[in-house]
């Protein structure tokens, strides 16, 4: 079994997740396929965009950063590497997550969130 990078998805801070969707549906043409007032996913054609409020503030976890999802197939693979790496520890993979996924995530130098997600469907 090998694994395989899929296709990376870029989670954008926003302020009003209703507002940024309709300003995204009028502008960019990407339409809802999820969300709620927290957190949010839209497509068009094949890239997604997801966006997740964030309040701009100290105490908000990615002052300063950016956080991206790199979808995946066979994550415990790549897991391992990564644990191999040093970048995570052997407790941050989450397995079947409530949104439906496997995932672990970790910052780079610069503060940005880095999440590896399989489809727990796939």
């Amino acid at each position: 079994m090998k694994s395989e990078f899929l296709r990376i998805i870029p989670v954008l801070p926003s302020q009003d997740i209703k507002r940024d969707i309709l300003w995204h549906k009028k502008y960019t043409g990407f339409e809802l396929v999820f969300g709620d007032k927290m957190y949010a996913g839209l497509k068009r054609e094949q890239l997604y965009i997801h966006l997740q409020w964030h309040a701009d503030t100290k105490e908000d976890p990615l002052l300063g950063g950016s956080v991206i999802r790199i979808f995946v197939k066979n994550i415990k693979l790549i897991f391992k590497e990564f644990i191999e790496r040093g970048i995570v520890k052997e407790d941050k993979l989450h397995l079947n997550t409530p949104w439906g996924t496997h995932e672990f995530g970790f910052y780079d130098l610069n503060n940005n969130a880095i999440f590896l997600v399989e489809d727990a469907n796939s």
